[in-house]
């Protein structure tokens, strides 16, 4: 509705669900006094800010395709889920776990972040990094709730950064990046709960016997991109990872 000014909005102190995207505003502060608010969704306006006065209920927010340019000013204690995709966002700073005890889901899909450092969120389970410009992995170890990593289309080319101390992470996606050493991927044997991976699309995807190689590096994994391992994949692997050993020896 080409709306500029929401002040009306205020008189209105029991709204729990507020949708005002695909407008042109500039100005949250009139939703201050919606203490009762669950839900909102704000895409698609002109906002370079996502900063807003704390509300207590609030628990899931979506500032999609704005202009928010950092995470500064997001303080609702009960907030769990956080999209801020398609924003203009060059660093993953200004989120605390010190304000944010609730958050699980954070979608930073399609921003400019180069790095991964600043998400001190240890409650997180959910992280979306997609189509940015990330080369290097920092920060991560904090992350110790985390279930499920999005890294599609970014810039990496190593796959330093990962920790064991992120115990619980099972779906990892490192799609169309640029991972060129199939080696690389024997630094995820820190990551004790990886399950399913996404290689698709990185250099590496295109070596001689890449299933395997990959299986042997981490026999635990259940599924690589978009297949799961077949038992004689499984069996390859191991007699390959046991010839290997003896060599060694």
């Amino acid at each position: 509705r080409h709306l500029t000014d929401i002040s009306l909005l205020q008189r209105y102190i029991h709204l729990r669900y507020v949708n005002l995207s695909e407008n042109k505003l500039r100005d949250l502060s009139p939703l201050s006094s919606l203490t009762h608010l669950l839900w909102l969704k704000v895409d698609g306006n002109l906002l370079t800010s996502a900063c807003m006065q704390e509300l207590p209920y609030l628990q899931i927010i979506s500032f999609a395709h704005n202009r928010i340019k950092d995470m500064e000013g997001i303080t609702h204690p009960r907030l769990a889920n956080l999209s801020l995709k398609g924003n203009k966002i060059k660093a993953a700073l200004g989120l605390s776990q010190g304000q944010l005890f609730s958050l699980h889901i954070l979608e930073l899909r399609g921003n400019k972040l180069e790095s991964t450092a600043g998400l001190n969120l240890p409650k997180l389970k959910t992280l979306y990094l997609a189509q940015n410009f990330i080369r290097s992995l920092e920060g991560l170890e904090g992350l110790g709730q985390l279930t499920t990593l999005h890294l599609r289309d970014n810039q990496l080319e190593t796959l330093d950064g990962f920790s064991s101390t992120m115990k619980c992470l099972q779906y990892l996606n490192l799609r169309s990046n640029a991972i060129s050493n199939l080696q690389e991927v024997a630094k995820l044997q820190v990551l004790p709960m990886l399950r399913a991976l996404v290689l698709l699309d990185n250099p590496c995807s295109d070596e001689t016997d890449y299933r395997v190689e990959v299986l042997v590096m981490l026999p635990h994994l259940e599924r690589l991109d978009k297949d799961f391992f077949e038992e004689d994949e499984r069996t390859e692997a191991n007699k390959i990872h046991q010839q290997r050993q003896e060599e060694e020896q």
